[in-house]
């Protein structure tokens, strides 16, 4: 039987296994087991967000995310790539993972004591004496984090995307609701403390009881040691874009204050909310499976250009949509006072969309096993960012600095997906067909949005949203007239519809060990990514949530949003 496609990838194979099938499945089931739980964990954050910012000031949100800027760096080197690591090798002994455990646990204990001995240095680089107790109460995460990511690793190799989703919506629900209290005690700032450390201790303990993890004695042996190089690229490109995505708050926070911060910091929590949806599921599954593929270059290249036509049509309307109706959207997510954030929001949205397809940007590397190249990109892009963070703060203030921040993210994808698949069987057009109908899509929705805004200014603002977003999405249904658009529909269609097959799952349940082994590397079926094919001619912090590889996980979840996914934010992606 030959392959499913042309170009580079194996030549012909045995006929597909129980384990092919499995896998097959297995992925495309986890995506809508995690979006299920992403789904979750939005609706709360959103719902976390409204509660909060009627309770709290933009200076509490800014407070906190000036301390969880700084102690997300501390939080990489904890991590120090092995969670990537972890999730791309092909074999993982029972001794490599003991030694894993304990020295993620050792670098947790010692980042713990290097923050706390630096909070009166936190304290003195922003000229905030309030952050020195705010800092010693957010560094035991630190530890937290370093018990829990090698058994969030595990879980996520084991492709066990049921438990992390159940796992991630309870300890976000558990850390909200006692945020929440804390905030109605009249706790200030204090309560988005609570609501971090609460969650990420259920957290910790949850993950236990599904991993069952095995300590044994301390020790940390030789066989460790490729995990920590790989380990190592990976953190230096974590580092690296961890600087750039985290510079804007430190610049903010330094020459600003904690009020302006708070408008920024917020503006980003929500412009995060579509990508941490869709991209945090979609890299939560690629990365594990598509390091089971890297030898088959064809179910490789079927997965990226799935992924990336999901992302295109999920992502880039909303933000567009969003960025239109940026006005009415705040006032009724944040409520009076938060007027900067709408306008911030709406100028991030042009670097949500560039994130969210720049998030493949990752999985690419990883999967590929070219850490150490994108360490080299790194080197030479972040800097790029950082230094126009500083060139738009001084060109028109944080509505300049956001401004930039998204147009250089966004010009800055073409050197990184040619340098990402130059010399791989993966061509440049799995990467640009996917998109192209999306991304003409994006300026008819924002432009009907945006206009039927504008001609109700004056009604109430339910009433103005709620135009705003029927006129956006208008464009959306009309596109359905070309027969391009109704084949891209159909596609994603076809896959969740093979997904819901109940007699899928049963056939696979049956296989065994060995069968799965051989059957995961022999690929050549229709499996339900291969649906998402068009049918056409080839064409501040969860950082401190240590799931998510930080910048490669899922999607990027950046260590900096909050000390709690509601309170300061991550930045999920690549760029």
């Amino acid at each position: 039987m030959s392959g499913p496609g042309p170009g580079p990838g194996p030549g012909p194979g045995p006929r597909p296994g129980p384990g092919t099938d499995r896998l097959a499945h297995t992925s495309s089931r986890g995506v809508f087991v995690t979006m299920g739980g992403f789904g979750g964990k939005t609706l709360i954050q959103v719902a976390s967000t409204v509660v909060l910012a009627r309770m709290l000031t933009p200076a509490d949100f800014g407070l906190v995310a000036m301390v969880t800027a700084i102690v997300g760096v501390a939080d990489l080197v904890r991590d120090f790539g092995l969670t990537g690591a972890i999730i791309q090798a092909k074999k993982l002994s029972e001794r490599m993972w003991m030694s894993v455990m304990w020295l993620s646990v050792a670098l947790g204990v010692i980042l713990m004591g290097v923050i706390a001995a630096s909070a009166p240095l936190i304290a003195l680089l922003y000229g905030e004496e309030r952050l020195v107790p705010l800092t010693l109460a957010i560094a035991p995460i630190l530890l937290i984090n370093g018990l829990s990511m090698p058994m969030q690793a595990r879980v996520q190799r084991d492709l066990k995307f049921g438990t992390l989703a159940n796992i991630d919506v309870v300890s976000m629900l558990c850390g909200v609701v006692l945020g929440i209290g804390a905030a109605a005690l009249g706790w200030g700032v204090w309560s988005l403390v609570v609501m971090s450390g609460a969650g990420q201790l259920y957290r910790l303990i949850a993950l236990w009881v599904a991993s069952r993890p095995k300590f044994g004695r301390p020790h940390i042996s030789r066989e460790v040691v490729p995990l920590v190089t790989t380990g190592g690229s990976i953190f230096g490109v974590q580092l690296l874009n961890y600087a750039a995505k985290n510079a804007d708050n430190v610049i903010i926070g330094q020459q600003m204050g904690p009020a302006a911060l708070g408008q920024y910091s917020r503006a980003y929590a929500l412009y995060l909310l579509p990508m941490q949806q869709l991209n945090g599921t979609l890299g939560r599954v690629a990365l594990p499976v598509l390091s089971k593929l890297q030898d088959d270059g064809d179910r490789y290249r079927r997965y990226i250009r799935g992924a990336l036509m999901i992302i295109g049509y999920l992502t880039i309307p909303v933000y567009a949509v969003a960025a239109a109706v940026s006005s009415p959207l705040i006032a009724i997510l944040l409520g009076p006072g938060w007027e900067q954030a709408a306008t911030l929001f709406s100028l991030l949205a042009i670097a949500g969309i560039a994130q969210s397809i720049g998030s493949v940007l990752g999985w690419l590397y990883i999967t590929l096993g070219r850490a150490h190249r994108q360490l080299v990109y790194y080197l030479v892009t972040r800097p790029m960012v950082i230094g126009g963070y500083f060139l738009g703060l001084w060109w028109a203030g944080v509505e300049g600095l956001a401004l930039v921040y998204g147009l250089l993210t966004m010009v800055l994808l073409v050197p990184g997906f040619y340098y990402a698949t130059v010399g791989t069987f993966v061509r440049v057009g799995d990467i640009i067909r996917p998109i192209v109908r999306p991304v003409i899509l994006a300026p008819l929705c924002f432009g009907a949005a945006w206009g039927v805004e504008r001609l109700t200014d004056g009604l109430p603002t339910i009433v103005q949203l709620v135009l705003g977003v029927a006129a956006g999405v208008v464009p959306l249904f009309a596109c359905l007239a070309i027969p391009a658009y109704r084949r891209d529909l159909a596609a994603i269609i076809g896959f969740v519809k093979q997904v819901r097959k109940p007699a899928a799952a049963k056939a696979q349940g049956g296989a065994d060990a060995a069968s799965q082994a051989h059957g995961a590397e022999q690929a050549d079926l229709r499996d339900p990514v291969d649906l998402l094919e068009p049918i056409e001619p080839r064409d501040p912090v969860d950082l401190l949530e240590p799931g998510d590889l930080h910048e490669h996980r899922d999607p990027p979840r950046d260590p900096r949003a909050s000390v709690s996914e509601s309170a300061t934010d991550h930045r999920k992606a690549d760029s």
